[in-house]
């Protein structure tokens, strides 16, 4: 087994984990699983009869396993939540812990295409397995597609003037690598923002190639129908884009937000959660400094209050 701190640094470990409320003999589900940290940490507060669905769809994160009979690993995307308990036979859950984003492994793997730090081919698929790369998305789609996902995604207020500029880059030579991108993209940028705004190009890419919002609404609609009564919800975000959607199904209730998408998707006039900390949660200034990634964390807390 990987040691967990070579692969990923768990972030708010103690806060999500305490967020659980755990009931020893419950049944939890860690939809984001990485270096097992925040799983080892649930399983130290279970007793032999709790059980524990660790979810990832990352084969490198397979070697971190931890032996446990109570432990049932799931290869798959946390989208497929609901599905992947009723094939195990679960009915309810008492709580589940998701924490988004990307891990520090795959940002430090200069093989994976997640950072610009390293000339690497342009890849960005949390699952090598299966779906589209990165180059394949910026090489064959059309501008149009491209300046949404630039601009829904990254937020970047350049996204016409960044797919127009990679349409024509490409159509004299493929995109296939972090440093292709780097060099159309970076003129574009103002230099004291470059760093910063090159990071929401990668963002974007990221979240279009691994369908993350919408997979993000199918793991909470799956969470939001498992969940016992009583039972949490804790969830750490990133960025601004996976913290709305998170935000809005918590709301205690949907006139705080009437016209939100997610009120919309469940069809509900008033949630079924009950936020547990009304002010999100963020990292110690000693947990920041120790791990960088940890510096824009929140962490949201809701308890199941009807079915």
């Amino acid at each position: 087994m990987s040691d967990d701190a070579t692969y990923h640094v768990p972030v708010l470990l103690k806060e999500s984990i305490d967020g659980l409320n755990i009931n020893p003999d419950g049944v939890y589900v860690d939809v984001t699983f990485g270096g097992g940290g925040h799983s080892r940490e649930i399983l130290s507060r279970l007793s032999s009869r709790g059980r524990l669905f660790s979810f990832d769809q990352d084969a490198d994160a397979e070697n971190n396993i931890p032996s446990d009979e109570r432990l049932t690993f799931v290869r798959s995307n946390f989208r497929f939540l609901k599905n992947w308990m009723r094939y195990y036979g679960v009915e309810k859950i008492d709580g589940l812990l998701a924490d988004l984003g990307v891990s520090s492994h795959h940002f430090d793997d200069e093989t994976r295409g997640f950072s610009f730090r390293w000339d690497a081919p342009l890849d960005m698929r949390m699952n090598k397995r299966a779906g589209t790369t990165a180059a394949e998305l910026i090489n064959n789609a059309d501008e149009a597609k491209l300046a949404d996902v630039m601009y829904q995604y990254g937020e970047l207020r350049q996204a016409r003037r960044i797919a127009s500029a990679i349409v024509k880059a490409r159509a004299s030579h493929q995109i296939l690598t972090t440093g292709d991108l780097e060099k159309v993209v970076k003129p574009l940028l103002p230099p004291a923002r470059e760093k910063k705004e090159l990071a929401r190009v990668f963002q974007a890419l990221r979240i279009e190639v691994n369908h993350e919002m919408d997979a993000l609404r199918d793991m909470l609609q799956g969470a939001t129908e498992m969940l016992a009564e009583g039972g949490r919800l804790v969830v750490i975000t990133y960025h601004s884009l996976e913290d709305r959607i998170v935000k809005n199904v918590m709301n205690a209730d949907a006139g705080e937000d009437r016209n939100s998408s997610e009120q919309l998707l469940y069809g509900r006039s008033r949630s079924v959660y009950r936020k547990v900390n009304n002010k999100v949660i963020t990292p110690s200034e000693e947990e920041q400094q120790r791990n960088p990634r940890s510096r824009s964390a929140k962490l949201r807390v809701a308890e199941k209050i009807e079915n």
